[in-house]
């Protein structure tokens, strides 16, 4: 059977006059987009220009909530409740919406970001909260997350879920990543992240921080594109994978009828 592999980046993360990242090169080589929403970056233009770019190609739409930390680029913990998450992450995926409806295309996965990502594998108040907001907006919609709590609450809720491997960064024992403050939390020499990541893709496993051997089960291999390298790497690790006979594909309708089997 032929191993297949979603290739996703977070774009969109410019702000008015302010550009991050090289989203026109990293399209070239991605089947899905997370989107930012104007929470932590992007804005109405950033969204609209993004989603349209994705249209264009038949890139995977995909919306990229946080925390509203536009300062701290949502990589900040913040002190919410359940019923705020809720309402953000309608606000967020509402806007972006719009932004597909109006380019003929639709918003297929929502993947948390940063720091909210984070704490959504581990805090099962925030797992429901944004569950509940997937289920009101559209439950058709595949939720992006690593092992842990949101994964969980969503197969418990009928929502198919896409499992992420995390190509740049670096894991713990248990699986939860090493946080960006510590060393080595982020991987850049691609003579050990393309191998580790085609072996991530192949054979589901990777190595922690301690040497200890994880099994991550993923879906979908997201690439950062917040840092000057980010095409770089997008392009050598496709390459790796399609030499290693494994099929890029966005993840769609086909994939969430075949996990919700």
């Amino acid at each position: 059977m032929v191993a297949t592999i979603d290739l996703v980046a977070d774009l969109g993360e410019s702000f008015g006059a302010w550009t991050m990242g090289d989203d026109e090169s990293l399209l070239d080589l991605l089947s899905s987009a997370n989107i930012a929403c104007g929470f932590h970056a992007g804005d109405p233009r950033t969204m609209d220009a993004t989603v349209r770019r994705c249209a264009e190609r038949g890139i995977g739409v995909g919306a990229h909530p946080s925390f509203p930390d536009l300062a701290g680029f949502g990589r900040r913990a913040m002190d919410l409740t359940a019923d705020e998450v809720r309402t953000d992450m309608l606000y967020q995926i509402g806007a972006l919406q719009a932004f597909a409806t109006a380019h003929g295309t639709s918003v297929t996965h929502v993947a948390p970001h940063g720091r909210l990502g984070n704490l959504v594998a581990t805090r099962a108040d925030y797992a429901a909260a944004v569950v509940d907001a997937v289920s009101a907006l559209d439950p058709s919609m595949i939720v992006m997350a690593q092992d842990g709590m949101l994964a969980t609450e969503a197969r418990g809720r009928g929502i198919a879920v896409g499992i992420v491997g995390i190509a740049d960064r670096a894991y713990r024992p248990d699986g939860t990543l090493v946080p960006r403050s510590e060393p080595g939390a982020v991987i850049d020499d691609l003579d050990e992240l393309v191998p580790r990541t085609v072996r991530m893709v192949l054979e589901g496993v990777l190595h922690a921080v301690d040497g200890t051997e994880i099994h991550i089960a993923a879906d979908t291999v997201l690439l950062h594109g917040d840092n000057p390298g980010a095409v770089r790497t997008a392009r050598a690790i496709r390459a790796a994978l399609l030499d290693a006979g494994v099929r890029i594909e966005k993840l769609d309708s086909t994939f969430r009828d075949r996990v919700s089997a």
